[in-house]
């Protein structure tokens, strides 16, 4: 690990070859979203539902807003950001989204599935078991992540005055409840995947028809330093556990590692691996509020070993209106008037109120992203690579008790 920590402190020293004034050079603003609709509609959305006034494409019963974009290829090099807002139209949960872009060179991808003119390639299931659509096979490639985030309880829809959540459930430190949540990134090396045409599109795991509305702004920023003699970045997805189309919970780690092979077409210099994860799994003692290890392998040599883990979910708590709250006394629940008098409170004793949403969890808060982990490979060369995933503490799902990690990862090198 110590070899990576280094490759990384030397490519910051490094910097790069020319000057960045941020001079107007052809900047350029795509809304691709302006409050779209994610929702549960089966009786009105079908698998696939074509592209609305706006251009907007429906997928999953709503579930999926898919539209196709375009930004033009530049002739110096760019920075460019990804604006993500949303709201709750009254879905009062937290859930699980996604912004994402399709592989310009996936033929298999959500939309031809969705159309029904294709079906994701079969897997070995001795090695992925039932996980179709998460690695690479013929003619497919992972769906990659620009964003991943997680919606808080009710932010917009529940932070109005006129709702009973306004007051009834607001700490005395938060002066008001936050109208939307807002979140940002560099997805700068991914502007490969976006140039030209490309088809970007936003998941929410919402089983209401209220649903959530979501905007999408991504803003280009030509800078004055040329692209000649300066070598050019490619992408290669290589998993994707999210469940966007027709795909199972991904308990599998709870069983084995999960190992994808994939081949370089050059030499790759500079390779760095992206890699996005969260756990999941509701109840106490589940993935989602234990802490488990991630072993990231390439070529059968670790390249990073962690624990995604978040302790600053109180930090959220204005964007979490409808996330249950519990009163403590001493540490321990205090019990309900409707199960009788409650003890008198003493002057030793300790009071206090915890929200769901404060609560610890694994890489993630109810309003927060997901922040991608960036790991420096150095030099990888042309031929077949393996790319290993262990969570050696995972937890199958048993019953209603639905552990399940969402990873992604994929490969940012140049020639």
């Amino acid at each position: 690990m110590r070899k990576y920590l280094t490759l990384l402190l030397l490519a910051a020293v490094a910097g790069t070859a020319c000057t960045r004034t941020y001079r107007s050079l052809g900047d350029t603003h795509l809304g691709v979203f302006d409050r779209a609709h994610v929702q549960f509609v089966p009786d009105s959305l079908g698998t696939f539902t074509e592209a609305d006034a706006d251009g907007i494409i429906h997928l999953t019963n709503g579930r999926i807003i898919l539209k196709k974009i375009a930004l033009p290829d530049y002739k110096r090099k760019v920075d460019v950001k990804l604006t993500v807002r949303v709201e709750s139209d009254g879905d009062r949960w937290d859930k699980s989204g996604s912004v994402f872009v399709i592989p310009e060179g996936s033929k298999i991808n959500l939309l031809s599935i969705a159309k029904g003119e294709a079906a994701f390639p079969e897997v070995d299931s001795t090695r992925y078991e039932k996980l179709i659509g998460t690695v690479p096979g013929p003619d497919f490639e992972p769906t990659v992540e620009l964003m991943r985030f997680m919606t808080p309880f009710g932010v917009g829809y529940y932070s109005r005055r006129d709702t009973s959540t306004y007051r009834s459930r607001r700490p005395i430190f938060i002066d008001e409840w936050a109208p939307e949540a807002v979140w940002e990134a560099d997805i700068t090396d991914l502007y490969p995947l976006l140039k030209g045409e490309a088809w970007v599109g936003v998941f929410i795991d919402t089983w209401t028809k209220e649903g959530y509305v979501a905007s999408v702004d991504i803003d280009v920023h030509e800078t004055d330093c040329a692209y000649e003699g300066v070598p050019r970045k490619h992408v290669t997805p290589l998993v994707n556990t999210v469940y966007y189309i027709g795909q199972e919970y991904p308990d599998i780690f709870a069983r084995k590692d999960l190992a994808v092979d994939f081949e370089l077409p050059r030499f790759a210099s500079k390779a760095a691996l992206r890699y996005i994860v969260t756990g999941h799994g509701g109840h106490s003692e589940g993935d989602e509020f234990t802490k488990q290890e991630n072993i990231l392998s390439m070529d059968g040599e670790t390249v990073c070993d962690f624990t995604p883990w978040r302790t600053d979910c109180a930090s959220f708590r204005r964007f979490n209106p409808t996330s249950g709250v519990w009163r403590l006394r001493n540490g321990q629940p205090v019990r309900s008037r409707r199960d009788g008098p409650r003890p008198p409170v003493s002057p030793d004793d300790v009071i206090q109120e915890i929200a769901s949403s404060d609560l610890s969890r694994s890489g993630w808060c109810p309003g927060s992203q997901a922040e991608p982990i960036d790991i420096p490979l150095g030099e990888l060369a042309a031929g077949m690579h393996r790319f290993t995933l262990s969570i050696p503490g995972a937890q199958a799902i048993d019953g209603d008790k639905m552990n399940h990690w969402l990873v992604s990862a994929y490969l940012v090198w140049e020639e």
